[in-house]
């Protein structure tokens, strides 16, 4: 429900960013007079993702709103994935945006499937993870789109863990100072270390990391710190995670180095192309 709500006001002001005064067309063609249904189609084939959420927030704005497909459902040309009701106006008003988030957040699933099916191929226990380089304003839609083409959401923002960055290291002046800082942290609070080299690596874990994210990392990189933390008996008490540059090229072979995550931003910078388009049929909704 809060993601709804929250869906539901990002919505408001999208659709005020699109129609700041009126439609001027649906004015001038007095649409207000008509009733119909706006349905969202599907142009070229991919996975169907926020259907159900976005729905349910036009409806919470007072739309009248139906998901036809779930997401994570596949779609071929001519599926229908989402229909509204109402006036003229009104579905005019909402076609130009709705179709946006639908493609958009289409193209985050149908993209993010392919890299989690190329990673399984090699380690079926992996995790492929998003990373939070959503575009601002569009994160609750692109990360539930990306757990609807079967990748794990992950955090969802700086609240969800303590997360460590290269950053962070700059700013205290050392690697050791940041982990010397860590001690004495709440246990309740997930601790995540992001390391440059497989020795922070394992000095993250020795500082008692509860996860290690191993920054633009090569895999023999990534094989090499599974092998000092194994040797160290370090291995089953971290989670490691390889993140930086990873895509459809080289996801497997980060997969296949055993890691228990790997986290990608792809989808979100190269979704894949879904198009939709909107049908429009007359109603009397008297």
């Amino acid at each position: 429900m809060a993601l709804h709500l929250s869906l539901a006001e990002r919505l408001r002001l999208w659709l005020l960013e699109d129609a700041p005064f009126r439609d001027e067309a649906a004015a001038l063609l007095g649409l207000s007079r008509v009733g119909g249904v706006l349905e969202a189609v599907a142009k070229t084939p991919g996975v169907a993702a926020c259907t159900e959420e976005l729905a349910a927030a036009l409806r919470l704005l007072g739309f009248e709103a139906e998901a036809v497909v779930a997401g994570g459902s596949p779609v071929e040309p001519g599926d229908v994935l989402l229909a509204i009701r109402g006036r003229g106006d009104v579905l005019s008003a909402l076609e130009r945006t709705v179709l946006d988030v639908l493609a958009y957040a289409s193209g985050i699933a149908t993209a993010t499937r392919m890299l989690v099916e190329e990673a399984r191929r090699v380690n079926p226990r992996v995790r492929v993870a998003a990373t939070r380089k959503t575009v601002p304003g569009f994160r609750l839609c692109a990360k539930a789109a990306f757990e609807q083409g079967g990748g794990d959401p992950y955090r969802w923002s700086l609240s969800d863990a303590i997360i460590v960055k290269d950053t962070h290291v700059e700013l205290l002046g050392s690697f050791d100072e940041a982990l010397g800082r860590l001690r004495g942290r709440s246990p309740y609070r997930v601790v995540v270390v992001e390391a440059r080299t497989p020795q922070e690596a394992l000095l993250a874990a020795r500082a008692g990391a509860d996860a290690v994210l191993l920054d633009n990392m090569e895999p023999r990189e990534v094989e090499e710190t599974l092998r000092l933390l194994e040797e160290e008996g370090l291995r089953g008490h971290v989670t490691v995670e390889a993140s930086g540059g990873i895509g459809p090229g080289n996801i497997a072979a980060y997969a296949a180095t055993g890691v228990d995550v790997v986290s990608t931003s792809y989808p979100f910078r190269h979704p894949a192309p879904v198009d939709i388009s909107a049908r429009a049929r007359r109603l009397n909704l008297a």
